[in-house]
């Protein structure tokens, strides 16, 4: 009986050490494609090969000048197979296809001071030719590419 009253004073004084490290955190992520031009166009989501990041294939719209995007921006993830409608900005092929990327992250802990910390990608260029597109706006058109 002693080792069950000990064993649960223990439980419950590691149960109280946890509870007061508990931490919130919160992060704002801004995608901006510089040097790019507005559209609409419509197309396939598919993940990249890597498996990190989404292309759009079989473009479609005006005055586009590519059948792939690498997507930056909004988490697509939900939206791999289906065939939807994209309003960003663009960078062509032979532009200078900048995109910077500034991520804002707080953690707000309850036993110790609240950290920020910002940070700022940029990528220029394009992979293997196919251009940048940065996400402003998704509408799902069909829930299949087909």
């Amino acid at each position: 009986m002693k080792r069950f009253i000990l064993g649960s004073a223990l439980a419950l004084a590691c149960s109280v050490g946890l509870a007061a490290q508990s931490a919130t955190v919160k992060s704002e992520t801004k995608v901006d494609v510089k040097e790019g031009k507005d559209v609409t166009v419509t197309g396939c989501v598919a993940r990249s090969a890597s498996g990190t990041s989404f292309l759009l294939n079989n473009v479609e719209g005006k005055g586009v000048t590519s059948k792939s995007y690498i997507l930056v921006g909004d988490d697509l993830d939900g939206h791999v197979g289906h065939f939807i409608e994209i309003k960003g900005k663009a960078s062509n092929i032979g532009d200078d296809a900048k995109v910077e990327v500034k991520t804002k992250t707080k953690v707000e802990r309850d036993e110790a001071d609240d950290k920020t910390t910002e940070t700022k990608t940029t990528m220029e260029g394009d992979l293997a030719g196919v251009p940048y597109l940065g996400v402003k706006s998704v509408k799902m058109i069909r829930n299949t590419c087909m």
